[in-house]
């Protein structure tokens, strides 16, 4: 049998959006995918589904997988022809042990190949607002570390020249060592007012920067409960911070906000929420499902070329209907000289991604919008005109019956179904909100409004009322309103994009 590979793999500093992309095309060919603790789970998507995830993290102080242990689960795996992903934060070569791995893989006969990763120190001090260097505050950089092999006989710095050694100094891991390591700064020539910093959680929404001095950094550190993983950062270029942050003095940052849409849709509003410095929680308050009557749906794409216009309301309908398509073994020809008429940029995202161009997207992203175009179009007159609409079994009936107000044959589809969420997930929503683990509950449909309303039972607007509540927009928020949950911030441009830019505009003011 061939020989697998190994892949060491650096995964960045935490947010997961600054890994590399060959590290990312790497991840997505492993058979094998063994990751570290400060590898942010979103990455883990990008594993293949049949792919094998482990967990072999190692946290300070608590029990973790011996490193000889992970050396023999990668190097057994290759040697069974599979490809194996070591995932590490960080850079697997910058105090990340990735060099021993190597070691053990070359003294195996392992082939391997080390994809390097945005290095904590460097993601730190860029999200803090401090630069390593400057022209006019350092030219030289020494990163240490404050955890050093047990098996040495006594600590390889040598504080005497360390101390003073560079004029920016960045130390890893010394947070529970932070006060004995500034003293022996101090003790071997460094100044007591040298301007300190402490970053903890860099890069993702719970980062903390505490800044101090030499003389006072550990005192504000535990005071603030600094906890690891954290960087110190000593040096004059601490003083940059407050012209360089950029981070942390977002509007939406360290908001946690709950994200309700299908797990499958969750992510771009998840990113977009990160981009504004908020921790996106992402727990899903319904499901998409297949219809009940799926001969219906497999009838409408083999006809789907006899009507005139196909309007799809949703991305989830795109989907359903193309899936339809791909069981069949067709392909968008289907659709003939049909017009396609998409609500909202997200639909018409999801047509594209189907090789296909919507010819009308409405200015505004519901039923009324897209009667109004298919009315505009036929100069009010839809006498003949064959319409279609693939799209959820239990929805809003405006656009229906508009269109047939004015003559028009119109088969509404069911392409999906809205369904209750798992149990699993039920649990994590009502967990969530009763320990008031949030800041802000987005709602993105009617029904992902009426499903977490359901879940917390009659006590659901009581509860609701601790919350920053945003809807996507009017529908939404009326819905939300008859349940009697009060919503602070209606989008009004009906996008998750629109949702993201009103939660910001709320919380500037």
């Amino acid at each position: 049998m061939p020989l697998g590979r190994v892949y060491l793999l650096g995964a960045g500093p935490g947010d997961p959006e600054l890994i590399t992309q060959r590290a990312a095309r790497r991840l997505g060919e492993a058979d094998l995918v063994l990751y570290d603790a400060l590898v942010h789970p979103e990455l883990l998507d990008l594993c293949r589904d049949d792919a094998e995830k482990t967990f072999v993290g190692k946290r300070g102080g608590r029990v973790s997988e011996r490193q000889s242990a992970i050396n023999e689960r990668m190097i057994d795996a290759a040697r069974a022809g599979r490809v194996v992903a070591r995932l590490k934060g960080g850079d697997p070569y910058l105090f990340g042990r990735g060099s021993e791995e190597a070691e053990a893989l070359h003294a195996a006969g392992i082939p391997f190949e080390v994809v390097p990763g945005v290095p904590s120190p460097i993601a730190a001090t860029a999200y803090a607002g401090i630069s390593l260097t400057h022209r006019a505050a350092s030219s030289s950089v020494a990163y240490v570390t404050a955890t050093e092999s047990p098996e040495k006989d006594r600590s390889s710095h040598d504080w005497t020249k360390l101390a003073t050694a560079t004029e920016t100094l960045v130390i890893f891991m010394g947070v529970r060592a932070l006060e004995s390591m500034m003293a022996r700064l101090i003790e071997h020539g460094r100044a007591p007012e040298t301007p300190a910093a402490v970053i903890q959680q860099a890069s993702m929404p719970k980062q903390r920067t505490i800044v101090g001095t030499v003389a006072t950094i550990a005192q504000l550190a535990r005071e603030a409960n600094v906890g690891m993983p954290a960087l110190t950062v000593v040096g004059e270029v601490v003083k940059l911070r407050d012209a360089l942050r950029w981070y942390d003095v977002q509007p939406l940052f360290g908001k946690r906000v709950l994200v309700t849409r299908p797990e499958d849709r969750s992510l771009g509003l998840a990113r977009l929420l990160r981009d504004e410095g908020a921790e996106a929680t992402c727990i899903p308050a319904i499901r998409i499902a297949p219809p009940e009557d799926p001969d219906a749906l497999a009838r409408a794409v083999r006809e789907a070329s006899t009507y005139d216009w196909l309007v799809f309301t949703s991305a989830s309908g795109v989907d359903a209907f193309f899936d339809e398509v791909d069981r069949q073994q067709r392909d968008a020809r289907v659709v003939g000289s049909a017009r396609l008429c998409a609500i909202g940029p997200a639909t018409a995202s999801s047509l594209r991604a189907r090789g296909l161009r919507a010819d009308a997207v409405p200015t505004e992203f519901r039923g009324e919008g897209a009667a109004k175009i298919l009315l505009d179009h036929h100069a009010g007159d839809l006498r003949g005109v064959r319409v279609m609409l693939p799209r959820a079994a239990v929805a809003r009936e405006v656009l229906p019956d508009t269109l047939r107000g004015a003559g028009a044959h119109v088969d509404v589809v069911h392409a999906y179904r809205n369904v209750p969420p798992s149990p699993d997930d039920e649990a994590a929503l009502r967990a969530a909100i009763e320990a008031h683990e949030l800041d802000v509950i987005t709602f993105t449909a009617p029904s992902t409004v009426e499903s977490v309303v359901r879940i917390l039972g009659e006590n659901a607007p009581a509860l609701l009322a601790s919350f920053t509540i945003a809807s996507i927009g009017p529908v939404t928020t009326a819905a939300a309103e008859k349940l009697g949950v009060r919503v602070d911030v209606t989008a009004p441009y009906y996008t998750s994009e629109g949702l993201t830019r009103a939660l910001r505009e709320h919380f500037t003011r």
